[in-house]
């Protein structure tokens, strides 16, 4: 008699975030029914260059841009569609979230406090659009430190493109960053890291190894983001409200140049390893070498 295993209850109930293209994943962070798209598709504000190199723009041009409410308070999604060049930043994608993330800072200058949300999953810089994408991430990454002054910041890396180039920093400005296990959070991505460095630095086919070291559940372990949670459009979206609830955080990462400085210099750069990584970040590992010093 064979047996059929059957799914847990509770899993089948779940919704996954990753599988969720950009524009139902910013639907389904906001109150229910107050998802309002700016600059959408139909307003047709395409990429003037991608023509130009043969390549068919998208007409949103990869990046979704959402007002409506968290909790009954005004919010804006910045969403980057992965499934459009890997989710790269252009002139046109990045000057919508920049925009997005401009208005919110008015806003909130005003006295009304609008919560932002960034959904990153990109591999950076548009490569046909360099020195623009460049450009432009470095006014995304202005406008989160301005913002953040008011509001929490909070950015979200699900999967599975993850989170790479100029807006690995963006993200790391953000006060607040929630991260699924099949995220991936790094200034380089395994596959540039192998091509400059070697197979013998990183193999970026070793799918283990790339998630050990700069996958969700390591940079969560690593203090590089602040929650881990299971690819479930409702665990991502309690995270996103709970970021919120929490109000700003003492001390934003990058104000904390000291402390990374000081766990850097716990690491071998010639023996890096999930362990070695988790020893230097963790605060008990630390108090013990104190102890042992002493």
């Amino acid at each position: 008699m064979t047996t059929v295993a059957t799914a847990h209850p509770a899993a089948m109930l779940r919704e996954s975030f990753i599988e969720l293209p950009a524009r139902e994943r910013a639907r389904s962070l906001l109150d229910a029914g107050s998802f309002r798209e700016l600059l959408g598709p139909f307003d047709k504000i395409e990429s003037p260059w991608l023509p130009l190199q043969g390549v068919v723009c998208q007409a949103d041009d990869g990046c979704v841009i959402a007002r409506g409410t968290i909790d009954g308070e005004p919010a804006v999604v910045a969403a980057i569609e992965s499934a459009f060049q890997g989710g790269s930043i252009g002139e046109v994608s990045g000057s919508k979230i920049a925009a997005a993330l401009e208005m919110a800072l008015r806003d909130c200058e005003r006295g009304k406090i609008v919560r932002p949300v960034v959904l990153f999953e990109t591999g950076g810089v548009r490569l046909q659009e360099a020195n623009l994408g460049l450009a432009v991430i470095a006014e995304i990454q202005a406008s989160i430190v301005a913002l953040r002054r008011h509001v929490p910041v909070v950015g979200v890396i699900a999967g599975m493109v993850g989170c790479f180039g100029g807006m690995s920093l963006a993200a790391a400005l953000c006060s607040y960053l929630v991260v699924t296990k099949q995220g991936r959070l790094g200034m380089n991505g395994p596959e540039v890291i192998e091509q400059e460095a070697g197979i013998e630095e990183l193999d970026a086919s070793d799918r283990r190894r790339v998630w050990q070291l700069i996958g969700g559940e390591q940079r969560a372990a690593t203090a590089l983001a602040d929650q881990l949670v299971d690819d479930d459009a409702d665990a991502v979206r309690a995270a996103v409200r709970s970021a919120f609830t929490q109000g700003l955080p003492a001390a934003h990462r990058s104000e904390q140049v000291d402390v990374f400085l000081n766990r850097l210099a716990r690491i071998d750069p010639a023996s890096v390893t999930p362990e070695t990584m988790h020893d230097a970040y963790n605060p008990h590992a630390q108090n013990n070498a104190r102890k042992e010093q002493a």
